[in-house]
């Protein structure tokens, strides 16, 4: 990490004035593949660059100071990993402090100071922006945000004081509650620049020309750079309120990161500099050991790490894909056609048993492109190729010169190996056969085929666009050419690819399904709904259980327990209850305001026993489960270690970072060593 600095002479004014010496510093990683961050040896860097720039203030004369980036990104924030190896209180409280100390120099420098950011600013990145006088930033960038309630942490190097009383409440509320909640969703140049973040906002391929000059205006007098009045106290009100509401239904309680990042922001109205930083460093000393936060970097870690290179992947050259067939044509199978569609960009095939079917897949596909247009995420040239190349047909042989074709039809065993039996003397021999089955054998279904080599289990999650995992099933005769293929296909995708050995509904269902099946065994024994409900929101869970199965299916959920029974009958069952709810058309039980009132023929619809369990005893059960299954599925070989099953359920059904996925949870609350004598982590 290198911060450079130099002097250069800002451009004269449209009205003639020559506004003077900049000292402008670079925030350099050194490595374009590499941000800058703020760890100790950035701070340091950064601080005596700035020694540097105080200097040049004081004895040349230099009017401003500037901060920008290399490399296309501007500040990383802080360094994850070396928050990670903090042991003790005083360590934390001392990243706080430094970053501080460093950081505020921007605001009290004795002269205009401007950000200029030209990339990627997340967390520290971002408040190293705040402390400066003014702000531009560039059109092309994507990554604005403070995402530290994500991870386990607070905003704690000014970003809860300074980001309110500059952009208002609401807009706090929404960079470091809303969206750092939502996965870390960030803003772009252009959104920052509206929300009242940047000052000026420039077009990237001459965004520092045209900083500096704005710059000198602003130094001339010649710009006035307008801010928003201060909000008043209903705003502030009613904008934490909303904070704390999306911090209910997105971690129940269950994290701390959020709410002290909450009360920071209402602090923040009130108190004076010294005194918030003061309370952000004890924020920072308190969460910079907490189990969360461990949990959170170890999962933030792994996810990482995952996306880049997944682990299993053959180290031989995957077949080319240029044009991919999808057999099916419904929800499942057109969400699949889009994204092939979108992310390969090569043609795209549908073939389904009526042309009513084919019609409805390739128009939803096309409706898809649409509306990827009209966000703004392709160019009108590029939807009007992609609509162009999907097609659909009645007939397989449509299929015939598709070098990757994925089955997503009916999920029952005889349905899928008429088709395979049907489709593999249409496709050419080197063609990659996949499914998308979600728990099925993929061995039996490949037992219809002359060329079980090539064929692979390849299950997305749904929604397709929105989960980014895929676990991609090895069968004991998948050859490794086929299986490259599939991670190579997974990585155009952009989705993380997990590898599985072929066993009962994989990792994420049969893992899942066992914690539901504990759920359901709790109703039957006639524990409230309410109650069952709730007791799982120490897990910091997506959906509560029945919220769950009323978004995937009931009938889909009937469906796993039913092929899990059969495989598992000592530890799964197939509930009464949960056949009455499919048989009665799988009505809506719960919202989040609460239970629905079930009328008419649907009233009475559970029928429990009379041994209810408290809501303690719903939670120690499940973590019982999670922890015999996850050991199960580890011993198995199902998965290399627990690590893949954190990334598993992290990215495949929203598992809170704060728990580690599942198995730093586990740990920490002895499920592992009570139920098979074992922790899944050492240390």
């Amino acid at each position: 990490m290198t911060v450079h600095v130099r002097t250069l002479d800002l451009p004269r004014t449209p009205g003639g004035t020559k506004p003077g010496t900049m000292a402008l510093l670079t925030l350099d990683s050194g490595d374009p593949r590499r941000p800058f961050v703020l760890g100790q040896p950035g701070l340091g860097d950064l601080d005596a660059a700035l020694d540097v720039a105080e200097r040049l203030v004081r004895e040349e004369g230099v009017v401003a100071l500037g901060v920008t980036g290399a490399h296309h990104v501007f500040c990383a924030g802080a360094d994850l990993k070396a928050v990670a190896s903090i042991a003790d209180l005083e360590s934390s409280r001392a990243v706080g402090a430094l970053g501080h100390r460093v950081l505020r120099r921007f605001a009290d420098a004795g002269v205009p100071t401007f950000a200029f950011v030209n990339g990627l600013a997340l967390g520290g990145g971002l408040e190293t922006a705040l402390h400066c006088t003014y702000r531009t930033v560039s059109g092309a960038v994507r990554g604005i945000g403070l995402p530290e309630a994500y991870l386990g942490l607070v905003p704690g190097w000014g970003g809860t004081y300074l980001l309110p009383r500059l952009a208002g409440p609401d807009v706090a509320v929404k960079v470091a509650i809303e969206n750092a909640l939502a996965n870390n969703k960030t803003l772009s140049g252009p959104q920052a620049f509206e929300a009242g973040i940047a000052d000026a906002l420039f077009e990237p391929a001459d965004f520092l020309v045209q900083s500096l000059r704005w710059a000198g205006t602003v130094l001339a007098g010649e710009t006035a750079v307008e801010r928003a009045e201060p909000a008043d106290e209903a705003t502030w009100t009613a904008a934490l309120a909303r904070g704390r509401a999306v911090a209910d239904a997105r971690v129940h309680g269950a994290a701390p990161a959020p709410y002290r990042t909450l009360d920071l922001l209402e602090a923040a109205r009130t108190n004076d500099r010294d005194t918030h930083f003061a309370a952000e460093d004890q924020a920072l000393a308190d969460l910079g050991v907490s189990p969360e936060l461990k949990a959170g970097l170890y999962a933030f870690d792994l996810v990482q790490r995952y996306g880049r290179k997944p682990t299993g992947a053959p180290q031989v050259d995957p077949r080319k894909v240029t044009s991919v067939g999808v057999v099916g044509a419904g929800l499942m199978a057109s969400q699949l056609a889009l994204l092939f569609l979108h992310r390969l960009q090569v043609p795209v095939v549908l073939t389904d048993v009526s042309a009513e079917r084919v019609e409805k897949g390739v128009g939803f596909v096309r409706q898809g492109v649409a509306d990827l247009l009209t966000k703004g995420r392709i160019s009108s040239d590029t939807a009007n190729r992609l609509s162009a190349s999907v097609s659909g047909s009645v007939d397989k042989k449509a299929l015939a010169d598709c070098d990757f074709v994925i089955e997503a039809v009916f999920e029952e065993m005889s349905v899928k190996q008429d088709v395979l039996r049907e489709l593999e003397p249409l496709l050419r021999e080197d063609a990659v056969l996949a499914t998308n089955t979600s728990s099925l054998s993929v061995t039996e279904m490949a037992s219809v085929l002359e060329n079980p080599e090539r064929f692979v289990g390849f299950h997305f999650f749904n929604p397709v666009a929105v989960l980014p995992l895929v676990e991609v099933v090895r069968t004991q005769a998948t050859d490794d050419v086929a299986l490259a293929t599939a991670f190579a296909v997974g990585k155009k995708l952009k989705k993380t690819c997990v590898l599985v050995r072929d066993a009962p509904a994989f990792v994420v269902n049969r893992i899942s399904t066992r914690m539901f099946d504990e759920v359901v065994k709790a109703v039957d024994a006639g524990t409230p709904l309410l109650d069952v409900e709730h007791s799982l929101d120490e897990l910091g869970l997506p959906m509560t259980p029945f919220r769950l199965g009323h978004f995937v299916g009931p009938a889909v959920m009937l469906h796993v327990h039913e092929t899990l029974a059969a495989a598992f009958p000592d530890r799964y069952t197939v509930s009464d209850n949960l056949r009455r709810w499919v048989e009665a058309g799988g009505p809506e039980l719960v919202t989040p305001k609460g239970p629905v009132a079930l009328t008419g023929a649907h009233e009475g619809l559970f029928q429990g026993g009379d041994a209810p369990l408290t809501r303690e005893e719903v939670l120690r059960n499940v973590q019982d489960a999670l922890a015999d299954e996850i050991r199960r599925v580890l011993d198995e070989g199902v998965v290399a270690g627990p690590e893949d099953v954190d990334v598993c359920l992290v990215l495949g059904t929203g598992h809170p970072l704060f728990t580690g996925g599942i198995t730093p949870y586990l740990d920490r609350v002895g499920a592992g060593e009570r139920v098979t004598g074992r922790r899944f982590h050492q240390g």
